[in-house]
């Protein structure tokens, strides 16, 4: 958390807010390239971990860049008069003092937990006890597995299964489970090589389950009895934005507001390798806190100017949602939000601006913002998997400032060091006018988009389903976090919380598992899902879209 040094006492915010209120307005200078390449060094560097929100590494740059916000004079917008804005990430699972498995007959013996086995992360707590049934590797005959349950009666049992595939295809942990409660089972015990940790079996199922060693499973004779008792409490995960606020000069549009935005969270370490993030976002991040800075120093617009740094994107877009539901300004009263997200890489001079058509005289203003030495790329349409989502879908207009990917992105060589500082300073005063002319202006009116078309006419965007998903969860299926409007998966019925299994019949147990299944189909092809809902599988077809 943010130290409490970073709080100004109250006076300091108010002779802040009056310095800022009164003062005559100055002239607005745009961040130099030096000062954004500083920080997005700082932001990248290696001590931030690559800045996955919920770790010490996130922390640690929420913690710089309140500091940021507060030297260049802004108004805390978080809670309880900070800079920062917790929420929740997860709800995770820790072990209490009562868990136990012991056999009961016919050689009693207790199992010690943490060395012979481990309750998975989402079994209900509670206890069972009844007769041992070993089951093969719980395969249900489906995907070219063969049926370990045919003839086999396991109503009120506790069933053994061995980990991994089966004869024939493989079959995931979780399918495992739902077979076991599809056929009556009272409690699954998975043996493994290994003991996973709670967080990688969180996915509930509604079974009491828990994984074994080959060791452990070795001692229940046949007929055996035994007696599992789960006994899990919840704790939460947090992660924090990080808000500014510049408030209004003009008395009859100060109770307005325009928030410009970026996420500053990253993927942190995936494989015990680093994802500095640099690009996605230290830029955007480096971006809005420039801009924080410019209007700060020159005393403000005619509209108050909230800057907020948004944390759980790459997790699913949490720390925007969340902020949409506890705004620092009422949405009604938000005029527009401006996102960036990957403005470090700017080719040939071309900034992508989306979003023009979700708001009234938007086009306008970018036409009027328009800068030499800066080619705006115009869309009309809002879409796209980044923060501005949360504020749309929310009836507020949005705009999206992005230079698009490149072969860097989500990979550990998005470093510093390839960065165009300059062409972010050029980018900034874009980003400038823009923001001065929606915080003066009439306001925009929002505009909602029809749902875009599952094909488009061509394929060079390549399929796209559309669903937002948590890396926490890889390799035990993947759980949503979102679904994009319009999209095949929010037009096929998919929504956060539902966790993928299989498409098309091809175990998903990761990001590159599901990217490559949904890369190697065309706009407009139909796939099956197999997903779990609410404790139970269900099967959906979706139609592929156009990658935006």
């Amino acid at each position: 958390m943010i130290p409490r040094r970073l709080v100004p006492p109250l006076g300091v915010a108010l002779v802040l807010l009056g310095a800022l209120a009164v003062s005559a307005r100055g002239a607005l200078v745009a961040p130099t390239a030096q000062s954004l390449a500083e920080d997005v060094a700082t932001l990248a560097a290696p001590d931030m971990e690559g800045r996955r929100s919920g770790t010490p590494g996130a922390d640690r740059a929420a913690r710089w860049i309140a500091e940021w916000l507060q030297h260049a004079g802004l108004r805390p917008g978080g809670e309880h008069g900070t800079y920062v804005q917790p929420f929740v990430i997860e709800r995770g699972a820790r072990l209490r003092t009562a868990n136990t498995l012991e056999i009961l007959s016919p050689a009693p013996r207790g199992l010690e937990v943490g060395r012979d086995w481990t309750p998975h992360g989402g079994s209900p707590s509670g206890e069972v006890a009844g007769e041992v049934v070993f089951a093969g590797h719980g395969a249900s005959g489906a995907y070219g597995s063969r049926d370990d349950w045919a003839e086999l009666d396991v109503r009120g049992k506790i069933v053994v299964v061995l980990d991994g595939p089966s004869d024939g295809g493989r079959v995931t942990r979780l399918e495992k489970l739902l077979a076991a409660k599809r056929h009556g089972a009272a409690a699954l015990l998975l043996v493994g090589d290994a003991l996973p940790p709670l967080d990688a079996t969180a996915v509930p199922v509604g079974l009491p389950s828990a994984t074994i060693t080959r060791e452990a499973a070795a001692a229940f004779a046949p007929r055996a009895r035994a007696r599992l008792r789960v006994d899990l409490d919840d704790e939460e995960q947090r992660g924090v934005n990080v808000i500014g606020i510049v408030p209004g000069t003009d008395p009859a549009l100060a109770a307005e507001a325009v928030v410009v935005g970026a996420h500053y969270d990253h993927l942190g370490y995936q494989g015990g390798v680093m994802y500095p993030g640099a690009d996605d976002n230290a830029s955007g991040t480096a971006l809005v806190v420039g801009l924080a800075r410019a209007f700060a120093s020159a005393g403000g617009a005619r509209r108050t100017l909230v800057f907020a740094l948004f944390g759980g994107e790459e997790l699913g877009l949490l720390g925007s949602g969340h902020y949409v539901r506890q705004p620092a300004i009422p949405l009604a009263q938000t005029v527009a939000m401006i996102n960036f997200d990957m403005v470090g890489r700017i080719r040939e001079d071309r900034l992508i601006v989306q979003g023009a058509d979700s708001g009234s005289s938007l086009g306008d203003v970018l036409a009027a913002s328009a800068r030499s030495g800066v080619r705006l790329d115009v869309r009309g349409s809002p879409d796209g998997p980044s923060d501005h989502t949360r504020f749309y879908e929310a009836g507020v207009p949005v705009l999206f400032f992005t230079a698009g990917r490149h072969p860097d992105y989500h990979q550990p060589t998005d470093t510093a060091d390839r960065i165009d500082a300059a062409g972010m300073a050029r980018i900034a005063v874009v980003a400038l006018h823009a923001i001065e002319r929606l915080a003066g202006d009439a306001r925009p009116t929002y505009v909602k988009a029809a749902p875009r078309p599952s094909s488009q006419g061509g394929t060079s965007g390549g399929a796209f389903l559309g669903a937002l998903v948590d890396p926490r969860m890889a390799g035990d299926g993947l759980k949503l976090s979102a679904t994009l409007p319009g999209s095949g998966a929010a037009r096929a019925g998919l929504r956060a919380g539902d966790v993928l299994i299989r498409i098309a019949g091809v175990v998903v147990d990761s990001l590159e598992a599901l990217r490559r299944e949904v890369r190697a189909r065309k706009p407009g092809d139909r796939v099956e899902i197999l997903y779990l809902r609410d404790d139970d599988a269900h099967g959906v077809t979706a139609t592929l879209g156009v990658r935006p």
